[in-house]
């Protein structure tokens, strides 16, 4: 799958995009705030995670902008948590952050969602130091039901998070307009 929104390309990551994964998510600050990703994270653990198999319902996108020089600037997708939900994760780049990118990003993967996926809830959590990633969030009609603990491997420790869920059925008005997919 892909998606085009205003400013950006979601596909499929690449094996030839892992020095660029590499170079945009290899930062502390990014993977302090991230489940599964190691700190430091290398152009090998870049190849790794290109390379991971995917479901059917588990959409993963690099994010891409549009103009300039088409650079990837973050990533953003679904995976099956280990309780069985679908589970949104994104993350951006530092010199990204604070253009609205992760919520254009995550309303065209909540539409590929609704529209393309046999999908009806989805789940997300940020961790409680990272404010900015739960008002993406609120941005785009999650809600949050409750708080809990979670293991940060780049952290190496089990860290406060505040938990979301989504229900795909409700009313889209967030989402209003048309935005182009291709499966």
């Amino acid at each position: 799958m892909f998606a085009l929104t205003p400013r950006l390309t979601l596909r499929p990551g690449w094996f030839e995009d892992a020095p660029a994964l590499a170079q945009a998510i290899g930062h502390e600050a990014v993977v302090n705030h991230l489940a599964r990703a190691p700190w430091p994270y290398t152009p090998a653990d870049a190849e790794t995670f290109l390379s991971l198999p995917r479901g059917a319902t588990e959409p993963r996108f690099v994010i891409v902008e549009r103009s300039g020089d088409h650079r990837l600037i973050g990533g953003i997708g679904l995976h099956r948590a280990e309780n069985g939900d679908h589970e949104l994760g994104y993350w951006l780049t530092p010199n990204a952050w604070g253009r609205g990118y992760a919520t254009e990003a995550g309303r065209a993967v909540l539409a590929i969602a609704r529209h393309a996926l046999p999908l009806t809830r989805l789940t997300a959590y940020h961790h409680a130091d990272n404010p900015a990633s739960g008002a993406v969030l609120r941005k785009l009609g999650f809600v949050e039901t409750g708080r809990s603990q979670r293991w940060s491997l780049a952290r190496g420790a089990t860290v406060a998070a505040v938990d979301f869920a989504l229900d795909l059925n409700a009313a889209a008005a967030p989402f209003a307009g048309t935005m182009p997919i291709a499966a």
